[in-house]
């Protein structure tokens, strides 16, 4: 490599690492081009497309990363957020876990206890996020949190209420259905389900799905308004989603 390609993978990574994306590109693209192929290149260009929304591209970047370096976790866990994102679910699964079984940073290899540590402070960065009005990074995230901890339901219902306000409810009821396929009896994710369902146009699924959180939790206060208000024909999938803008949240 000569030295003014050296020159602009170390510009690149420098505006990288201080999220300066667009000059960050302008670098990075440049080593590409010159034929240069390092695996982190791939990856830092991944995470700038994702960061724009340009799923598809990032798609690609991760995937060049993961070609170039089979044991590279963090592009594999970027790869698999992109494909949850593209609401390709079967291939996060099966990217994260072709990972993990042979990474050489493998998170796998943590105990529980560690990897549920690591799972909550990505968690907090996403309520970070959230709080000043970044969803597509608390998405990302919470994405990371639980490809971590794919059994925690607590956080699976906060990224379904998420892509749920960003109108998402593919990927909301994915989530809800995972969240209880791990802890069938969470009442807050079967709250939450009834309104995706009634989002979705579905009242009959979602009058289900609030008659078995009170079944569960007799009592709930929010599934006893939503049944009071969609037996007395008030309640459409708007109404849900504005009468408790924390719906389901365990809180």
């Amino acid at each position: 490599m000569d030295d003014r390609t050296k020159q602009l993978l170390a510009l690149g990574r420098e505006h990288y690492e201080k999220r300066e994306f667009e000059k960050a590109e302008h670098y990075l693209q440049q080593v590409v081009e010159r034929d240069v192929e390092f695996a982190d290149v791939f990856n830092m260009l991944g995470v700038i497309k994702h960061d724009r929304g340009q799923f598809e591209e990032a798609q690609k970047a991760f995937e060049k990363a993961l070609e170039l370096n089979p044991k590279y976790t963090e592009a594999a866990l970027n790869l698999s957020v992109t494909y949850n994102d593209l609401g390709l679910y079967s291939e996060a699964k099966k990217t994260y876990q072709q990972a993990i079984s042979g990474g050489e940073e493998d998170p796998g290899s943590l105990d529980p206890f560690a990897k549920g540590k690591i799972a909550n402070l990505h968690a907090e960065t996403a309520q970070a996020y959230a709080d000043v009005g970044m969803i597509s990074e608390a998405q990302h995230e919470l994405r990371k949190a639980v490809l971590l901890c794919p059994h925690f339901a607590d956080l699976r219902l906060r990224l379904a209420n998420l892509y749920r306000q960003q109108g998402d409810l593919d990927a909301a009821k994915f989530e809800l259905h995972e969240a209880l396929g791990h802890k069938p009896k969470y009442v807050p994710a079967r709250v939450a389900l009834g309104v995706v369902m009634l989002a979705r146009g579905d009242a009959q699924k979602a009058v289900a799905a609030w008659e078995q959180a009170l079944e569960d939790d007799p009592g709930n206060k929010a599934a006893e308004m939503y049944l009071r208000m969609a037996k007395g024909g008030q309640m459409s999938g708007e109404s849900a989603g504005k009468s408790d803008p924390n719906a389901g949240s365990d809180g």
